[in-house]
């Protein structure tokens, strides 16, 4: 297909079943129906802007309505832009006015986010899809015929907003030409048939899950089991419920769903493929056992520049090669040259730091289709003809990538990315904090845990019993900002223009000789880290086949 648009056309006519929610189930040709009645409302309701396309912002979890304006916004030529509804009130305002929202969609359960928010949408302009101006907005529009028009392929069809390096989100262009192009491969690459169910239940605001779910099997014409959010309690019981065939995921999805109890059917049920990215080796054996099925694990992302895909050589632990015949390689973000390539000890732990460095695809700059309204983020990712990707990474012998975390001060825990910045202002204000930088360390899991290293004020002496306290009384903490190590220090290292230097902080982590606290589990409560406690998390790494990522050592 060369557009997106071209892949809902498609399903016109179609009496497959291809979305079921809870107790209700739709054909294809009833979703490019509710997705074309809702494309003439949208033209209805917003005049076309003489300088862009009509922009729609979508604030739901996974309902049906979100699926349907999906294909809206496709037969419209609108840009569907995904509003990340775990963010705050003000953090969605600066997102809406980022990315131009013209007309949003939300839920009553979520409509208080966007109340008051200073966002700048008159309140026509702001539908929840649970009142009853809802049904008024489309009735007049029910049956409409599709679109005569049709998007062309350099025409933006999603904006998804991802971290970067700028200290805000930044909104991803997808193209039309883009996502259509991009369904077409993963067909191939998640075995998606046209009798396969898809279960779908990562945020649909994300890439993730509108790429390698929703796009992916309405181009083959599969069936989509959708429900509101991810349920580890659940996942079995949906799973078999269904009759799924395929589920996409992220992060730590797959450790949730192995850490609740077994169903006896999990083994022998109809699971074939799950597709996703940053699980640990032990969690994809594990996963795989437990479902009988075929996961597959790869590295990429929303600017859809360079993939990394596992081959049957990929080593234990790494990402795998370049696809595509990318030239991809791993450079020195000061001197903009190739990092060594890495050693590694017996228990396979890095033994050179330097051969981390950030991951870039060589010569592929104009493949990269930018960020809405946000040129600083642009100059972030392009170097003359390079795209740098903003992670970081290193390379063994024989060329396998290696993932080793965001670069700059994004944090990823639990697969959510979020800034050091508003944690770092959190922490500023507890009794006797001088200054306390945050960043991230690695996971014995996956992902990213949270360190700070704190400078007390001139004669304050840190205790970790009313630093737990004062933490949870700050009403803005979230929950997974939390620091898991807190290194207490005298001296903080700064840079020549005399701004604090994360670099040889993140390096040795918790490898200090400075005193280190650990927050014990999901509490309040943090102990001292003595060796013994150093030698479990060494093993936990070891485990889960990630020793590779453990900090090293001061000398």
């Amino acid at each position: 297909m060369q557009t997106f648009a071209e892949v809902v056309r498609a399903r016109k006519g179609d009496d497959k079943v291809g979305v079921r929610f809870e107790d209700q189930q739709w054909t294809w040709d009833e979703v490019v129906q509710h997705s074309a009645d809702r494309a003439a409302a949208l033209v209805a309701a917003v005049p076309a802007p003489h300088d862009r396309q009509r922009h729609v912002g979508i604030l739901l979890e996974n309902v049906p309505d979100f699926v349907f304006w999906i294909g809206a916004g496709a037969l419209a030529g609108a840009v569907v832009v995904g509003i990340n509804a775990s963010r705050s009130g003000p953090e969605i305002a600066d997102d809406i006015r980022q990315a131009d929202v013209d007309l949003l969609v939300t839920e009553s359960r979520l409509a208080h986010l966007v109340d008051g928010t200073g966002h700048g949408l008159s309140a026509d302009r702001i539908l929840d899809i649970d009142a009853p101006g809802y049904a008024r907005f489309l009735d007049p529009h029910r049956g409409s015929a599709l679109p005569d028009t049709v998007p062309a392929a350099d025409d933006i069809a999603l904006l998804l907003f991802s971290s970067g390096s700028t200290g805000r989100p930044k909104a991803v262009i997808v193209t039309q030409g883009r996502l259509g192009r991009l369904v077409d491969v993963l067909v191939e690459r998640t075995h998606m048939r046209r009798d396969s169910v898809a279960y779908l239940c990562m945020p649909l605001f994300h890439g993730n899950a509108v790429m390698l779910n929703l796009g992916t099997a309405m181009r083959a014409g599969a069936t989509v089991g959708l429900i509101r959010k991810f349920s580890a309690s659940r996942f079995s019981e949906d799973i078999h419920r269904f009759g799924a065939t395929f589920v996409n995921y992220v992060g730590r999805a797959l450790s949730y769903v192995l850490n609740r109890p077994e169903d006896p059917r999990d083994r022998t049920g109809t699971l074939e493929v799950a597709f996703g990215t940053e699980a640990s080796e032990v969690d994809v054996a594990r996963f795989s056992e437990r479902f009988g099925c075929t996961v597959i694990e790869g590295y990429g992302s929303s600017e859809g520049v360079l993939r990394i895909n596992r081959t049957p050589d990929t080593p234990t632990g790494s990402l795998g090669i370049a696809a595509g015949g990318t030239d991809a390689r791993v450079l020195d973000e000061n001197t903009g040259l190739e990092c060594p390539r890495a050693r590694f000890d017996e228990t396979g732990r890095l033994l050179n730091p330097d051969a981390v460095g950030q991951i870039v695809a060589i010569g592929a700059a104009a493949s990269f289709e930018g960020y809405y309204n946000n040129p600083g983020a642009v100059a972030d990712r392009i170097r003359g003809d390079d795209f740098w990707t903003g992670d970081l990474g290193y390379r063994d012998s024989d060329g396998y990538f290696y993932f080793a975390g965001r670069a700059s001060d994004w944090l990823r825990v639990d697969s959510e990315n979020f800034a050091a910045a508003p944690v770092e202002r959190i922490l500023q204000r507890l009794p006797g904090v001088l200054s306390a930088p945050v960043f991230p360390v690695p996971d014995p899991t996956t992902g990213d845990q949270v360190m700070c290293a704190v400078e007390l004020d001139a004669g304050a002496v840190f205790d970790p019993a009313v630093f737990g306290r004062e933490l949870a009384a700050q009403p803005d903490m979230g929950d997974k900002w939390w620091p898991r190590f807190v290194r207490v220090t005298d001296r903080l290292p700064l840079t020549g223009s005399n701004k604090i230097d994360k670099a040889p902080l993140r390096a040795v982590a918790w490898y200090t000789d400075d005193p280190v606290y650990v927050r014990v589990g999901r509490t309040a409560e943090y102990v001292a880290l003595d060796e013994r406690a150093r030698a479990g998390i060494e093993r936990d790494f070891a485990v889960n086949g990630r020793a590779a990522l453990l900090p090293a050592p001061v000398a």
